[in-house]
């Protein structure tokens, strides 16, 4: 070959300045995202972001426990794949929604509006934390188009109640995501160790931070200070520093008491949709529909709140066998695979839900890493459907027993039950 004609075949691409573009020509699944986050952020902020519990043992068994469901195809032909479903009577293009995060401007300094312009781009639900670092009325003026879900604690003081449901109706916030795993907060002790606060109290190492990670620290300082408008203005959480005391101090004012005779009275004066969050007992799944609940959110909230705790996929085909289809469930804690929401509605969930995967796209490339998050999960669950033989979700669904295999009983393949599966 001619010198020639072989520089015809080179290729010679100009160097990608932005770091942003390179990572979102480059990053290809949710944990080079993670990676990408890891350089971005202050080493005790990615460990608030990433760490788990204690021991950490459930977050490492939220990840491991999808890999004990080995996948079984199916010969035959596949049209679409289509992805889309129904959550909550409304459509949605995925099964899955971004759940709430708080304090997600720590992460990006555009936090929950950049979430939300992702997932409104993308037509899936997007749950707003109550420790939010934006308005609600500022996420429905900015995205009117928006599923907007809202995460709110439960108290026994009927008026904060009250003036709360008014300004998520007046919000236009159709579905409230009623969390019941934080009466305490988990001992996160990477934080300890780090003496996280945000921002990051100046010491050495802290300087030396800044030298290895300038872009988040400018962005930073160049944005207004973390606060939580959400809250009752009177709150004296309302601060702009946040550390492991101030997590402290809300969750002691947060009525630990409070059970289902507060989610009735909810339920009676919520005329939307309820979601409850953070349980992984069967019984309270068949309590939450007895009493007029709408959806269920399997949860051990990422790993961060009480270690050594079920994964959510432990308890899921009993859960839906305890309610048959009188509920939606939804599952989250681990989901970091397209493959992982299909083992998760093939056991019998509605939908699945992010929280730190959505994060990492968020520091890495702000609104765009969000939406290529999304669009991962999306692209991953399209071909693993093709791969293994199914055309829509509904069929995932109805066929969801022959789709799996639980290796951890080599020999047993699933049986789809009538309440299980087709719903």
């Amino acid at each position: 070959m001619k010198i020639r004609e072989a520089r015809q075949l080179v290729q010679v691409k100009a160097p990608v300045l932005s770091r942003r573009r390179r990572v979102l020509a480059n990053a290809f699944n949710v944990e080079e995202y993670r990676k990408s986050a890891r350089r971005v952020l202050p080493a005790g902020i990615f460990d608030y972001l990433d760490g788990g519990s204690e021991d950490e043992v459930t977050l490492r068994r939220n990840r491991a426990v999808f890999d004990s469901w080995a996948l079984m195809p199916s010969w035959g032909p596949v049209t679409g794949p289509d992805t889309s479903t129904t959550l909550l009577g409304k459509q949605s293009a995925l099964p899955l929604t971004l759940t709430p995060t708080g304090a997600t401007r720590l992460f990006h300094p555009e936090g929950e509006l950049a979430v939300a312009a992702a997932a409104s781009r993308a037509r899936i639900p997007y749950g707003l934390a109550g420790l939010s670092t934006v308005a609600m009325e500022t996420i429905a003026a900015s995205h009117p188009a928006l599923d907007r879900w809202f995460n709110i604690g439960l108290t026994s003081d009927a008026q904060a109640l009250k003036d709360k449901l008014a300004r998520c109706e007046a919000a236009g916030f159709t579905t409230l995501i009623v969390g019941v795993d934080t009466r305490a907060l988990g001992a996160r002790e990477r934080d300890l160790h780090n003496g996280f606060t945000a921002p990051p109290a100046l010491t050495l190492s802290t300087i030396a931070d800044i030298a290895r990670r300038p872009s988040w620290w400018i962005n930073f300082l160049k944005s207004d200070g973390i606060s939580f408008p959400n809250l009752d203005p009177r709150s004296a959480a309302a601060t702009s520093v946040v550390t492991p005391s101030m997590w402290q101090h809300i969750l002691g004012h947060s009525d630990a008491t409070s059970g289902w005779t507060e989610l009735e009275a909810l339920r009676q004066a919520w005329h939307g949709k309820i979601v409850l969050k953070g349980c992984v007992n069967p019984a309270d799944v068949a309590k939450a529909a007895r009493i007029g609940l709408d959806a269920v959110q399997l949860s051990n909230h990422g790993g961060r709140q009480l270690d050594h705790m079920l994964s959510p996929m432990d308890v899921l085909q009993e859960s839906r066998q305890r309610v048959g289809n009188s509920i939606e469930i939804y599952v989250d804690s681990g989901i970091r695979r397209g493959s992982d929401i299909l083992k998760a509605l093939a056991l019998g969930a509605d939908a699945c839900s992010i929280g730190r995967a959505y994060l990492y796209g968020l520091v890495a490339a702000g609104s765009p890493g969000v939406g290529r998050i999304i669009e991962i999960f999306s692209d991953e669950l399209r071909r693993t459907m093709t791969l293994v033989g199914v055309s829509s979700i509904s069929e995932l669904k109805a066929r969801g027993g022959e789709i799996l295999r639980d290796i951890r009983h080599s020999g047993e393949i699933l049986a789809t039950t009538a309440s299980g599966n087709k719903h």
